[in-house]
This record gives structure tokens, sequence and C-alpha cells, in this order.
């Protein structure tokens, strides 16, 4: 499978909210950094962040455009609520060894009626 194909399958897992089938997506040593957290490693740690964010909020991914570029697709994304973001995929052997995912986590609280940490 290609980068394209890896993350269209993504979405469609993501949209699931199916955490077995997003997690088939990664290699066992892949990272995940969504940049408003701290970057999570290996499938034991994506499976968890994935289960927590998905009990916290309906999440939806549009996909506004997947670009391919060698191992690398990109994806540029919305949500139903109006949030906005993207995300790069390094796929090796039609699998996700890294993402980086950029969007804004003070707007995806307030969308979803979420607590709003506070600075100590």
């Amino acid at each position: 499978m290609n980068p394209r194909e890896v993350v269209e399958n993504w979405v469609e897992a993501f949209n699931r909210s199916d955490i077995d089938a997003l997690c088939d997506c990664y290699t066992d040593d892949a990272v995940n950094h969504q940049v408003p957290e701290s970057p999570v490693r290996g499938l034991p740690a994506i499976r968890s962040r994935f289960a927590a964010e998905f009990s916290r909020a309906a999440m939806v991914c549009i996909v506004e455009n997947i670009f391919q570029d060698g191992e690398w697709a990109i994806l540029e994304w919305r949500d139903p609520l109006g949030l906005r973001g993207c995300g790069f995929f390094r796929v090796q052997d039609g699998k996700i060894n890294f993402q980086r995912g950029y969007w804004d986590k003070l707007t995806f609280l307030r969308q979803h009626g979420l607590p709003i940490p506070t600075e100590p």
C-alpha cells in the first residue's frame, strides 16, 4: 500500500473510532506526535492515546487534501465543528512509522466543552 492509501485507511478507521484498525496502520515502534501533546512511542502508547481521546470527544476527520511525496503523506483536514489541522505521516512497508499532527488544542477543548488546563 502506498502512503496515500495508508492514510485513507487511517481516516476511515479514525472516523469509526476503531482503535484496532487504527493500530493496524502503525509499525510496532511508531511515534505519534500530536504537537499540542507529548509524543507517544510504540503501539501500546498509541492505543492508549486513541482510547483516551475517543472517550473524551466524538471526533471526525473530513479530508480536504491528501498529498504524497515518496514515503510521506500529508493530510489536510477539518472537522464538522470547524477545527482545521494537518498531519504528516511517514509510511514504510505499508505502515505508519512516524506521524506528526498540528491543530489548535484550545479550540478543540472549547468546541467539545472540555476543561481548559490552567498554568501553575
